[in-house]
């Protein structure tokens, strides 16, 4: 079959040609400015392989908030994203306009934790979390199986966690909450904070690794004993930093303090792991959601 996938992200959206195995076959990426300059070229490239080929379904994974709740009346619709132009904006019916083809629509996170699930570390797990961390923070929940909805999808990034103001006064960059987890982890939050250009700017014995850890520690005790998770998976831009996961590891299994399932524990090493699809896991993510597209028209029949 043939599936396109569109991350839609923040800076750049990415768009994919490829297959039900997550083969990606054809790829380019346009810049995140607004709709009217996004949308057209973004319309070009999957008319473009349209033509040469029909496509059987496609996925849009996106930055959120979104409604991916298919009987809303704003389903398809970004919005109360910070990103002005999008706000409000149907992104599912402007590609409905063009392509007559099964569409699945979801966050980036979600769109990310079901590529795992199909074809990297969240293969025959049936309940794990995937939780990127990059220029913001957000999680995906896969539960039995399936991805976890709600009232809307998950936010995991802006969960509240436990910050010493003493050691660590930083009000954090998170234009809603401040010092949410996203406002004190994320990417833009180390480089506030340490005044760098860039976290791959700072020593792998900077004390900046050692407070990341403690934030994102927190955050995953949380994670654990709310949704009891068989694994988490941890993506994104920060979690390049080789030396980052094990200190994540130790404090995330010290702050347990030994209440949860001795396996989980002991075990913490298999439990909280790096993503398999690295940097690629928002662009097969979105060729997951095209996948999940058929299999649910071919449920609905």
């Amino acid at each position: 079959m043939k599936f396109a996938g569109i991350e839609a992200g923040g800076t750049k959206f990415v768009c994919v040609i490829g297959d039900e195995y997550g083969q990606v076959f054809a790829r380019t990426q346009v810049p995140t400015t607004t709709p009217d300059e996004t949308m057209p070229k973004v319309v070009e490239f999957l008319t473009a392989h349209q033509q040469q080929n029909p496509l059987d379904a496609i996925g849009i994974a996106c930055f959120g908030p979104i409604d991916p709740k298919l009987h809303s009346p704003t389903y398809g619709y970004i919005t109360s994203t910070p990103k002005l132009p999008w706000r409000n904006y149907n992104i599912v019916g402007e590609i409905k306009n063009t392509f007559a083809v099964p569409i699945q629509f979801d966050t980036d996170v979600n769109g990310a934790a079901l590529g795992e699930y199909y074809w990297g570390n969240g293969q025959k797990v049936d309940n794990f979390i995937y939780l990127t961390v990059g220029t913001g923070i957000g999680g995906g929940v896969i539960s039995k199986g399936e991805l976890l909805h709600g009232a809307m999808h998950p936010e995991m990034g802006h969960i509240l966690i436990p910050q010493d103001g003493s050691k660590d006064p930083f009000p954090g960059v998170c234009p809603y909450h401040g010092n949410c987890l996203e406002g004190l982890a994320s990417g833009p939050a180390i480089k506030a904070r340490w005044l760098v250009d860039s976290a791959l700017d700072l020593e792998q014995d900077h004390p900046a690794w050692d407070l990341e850890a403690e934030y994102l520690a927190a955050a995953l005790m949380n994670y654990l004993l709310c949704f009891a998770p068989e694994r988490i998976i941890l993506g994104g831009g920060v979690m390049k930093q080789p030396h980052l996961l094990p200190l994540i590891q130790a404090k995330t299994k010290a702050k347990l303090a030994g209440y949860l399932e001795n396996s989980t524990i002991e075990k913490i090493e298999q439990t909280i792991v790096l993503a398999a699809l690295g940097q690629e896991a928002g662009n097969i993510g979105a060729l997951a959601l095209a996948r999940l597209a058929i299999a649910n028209v071919k449920e609905r029949k």
